[in-house]
């Protein structure tokens, strides 16, 4: 990014970061009045521990294979959670050696500290429903960390935000349709997990979709440009990397995504209807009072979802045809 484009970046997200507080309060949770992963699994220290655990596994023992695969995958992800933090404290704005107290700085730690619970409830519910092989998931996880991930954004605070708030609405149907399954398996508990972890998203993704509503508000023109890039581009998932001992990077996310398609968890369509949703929000086809460049720019995205309908009608989901070395049985 050139320097005039990234001083102007610069004056904007100070802009729209002077009253970050009240975004913080009203899209985060003070820390002693939220759920903690311990409230959602058995307690060691009670003498009913491995009775519970016992329940826990027999609630797991019939869960389909795809399922488990799905939950391993989705918490793989939601553990790179390093990757996503170093990523978002590079963004143009967020400065936390200069400025570690900054609204901005202080919203990166804060998403972050909420984030971190989700992928700790997650791998210790796996753990304990004994049909996980840990290590090999462990070591997926390690390698996601190791390779890190380019989602196509740069240190763009406009395209990261485009992204982030895409992102968190995926998450969110993602653990949302992982508890109507859970509850449709007979485990009502694994629903209120992936459905608490659900509830987290949807609070994140409206403060990002707002950081987006403020910046159309001030610059029109490039944050149309910056849309239109990330979604001829196409918005990656930050597990795109993924992989198993043994596999090329990017493989395993491969076999994981068919099965979200599968089983109807994260679908082609889900990733249409999100982009339709964000246009909505935003009101793209109404902003006025952008250039020639941006106008196309806004056609273009106006156009978009028709066309990935299209070829979504003629895209076939392969059948199951793999097994992960993250399931034990």
């Amino acid at each position: 990014m050139d320097i005039t484009l990234s001083a102007e970046r610069l004056e904007v997200m100070k802009h729209i970061g002077k009253d970050l507080d009240g975004l913080i309060g009203e899209y985060l949770k003070p820390i002693e009045e939220n759920w903690q992963p311990s409230d959602f699994l058995p307690d060691a220290t009670r003498e009913n521990f491995l009775h519970e655990v016992k329940l826990l596994q027999e609630s797991c023992r019939d869960l389909p294979y795809d399922y488990i695969a799905v939950l391993i995958g989705d918490t793989i992800t939601e553990e790179a959670l390093p990757t996503y933090e170093s990523w978002l404290v590079d963004v143009i704005g967020i400065n936390q050696v200069d400025e570690p107290e900054s609204g901005w700085v202080k919203w990166v730690r804060a998403w972050t500290a909420e984030e971190n619970r989700h992928g700790d409830l997650l791998n210790k519910y796996l753990y304990l429903s004994g049909r996980v092989n840990m290590r090999a998931m462990e070591v997926s996880t390690q390698y996601l960390i190791a390779d890190g991930f380019d989602i196509g954004t740069d240190r763009d605070p406009y395209r990261n935000f485009i992204y982030t708030s895409f992102q968190e609405l995926a998450t969110n149907v993602s653990h949302r349709r992982t508890a109507t399954l859970a509850k449709k398996f007979g485990n009502p508990h694994l629903s209120k997990i992936c459905g608490v972890i659900a509830s987290d998203e949807m609070r994140h993704a409206k403060a990002y979709k707002t950081f987006v509503t403020r910046i159309l508000e001030v610059d029109p023109s490039e944050l149309m440009l910056a849309l239109e890039d990330m979604m001829r581009k196409k918005i990656v998932m930050p597990a795109h990397f993924m992989r198993e001992t043994g596999v090329k990077m990017g493989e395993t996310f491969s076999h994981f995504s068919d099965a979200a398609q599968r089983l109807g968890v994260y679908t082609t369509l889900d990733y249409i209807d999100i982009l339709e949703d964000l246009l909505n929000e935003w009101n793209i086809g109404s902003v006025r009072d952008i250039n020639e460049k941006a106008e196309k720019a806004r056609d273009y995205l106006m156009a978009l979802p028709a066309r990935l309908r299209r070829i979504a009608d003629r895209t076939r989901i392969p059948d199951l045809a793999y097994e992960f070395s993250w399931i034990s049985r």
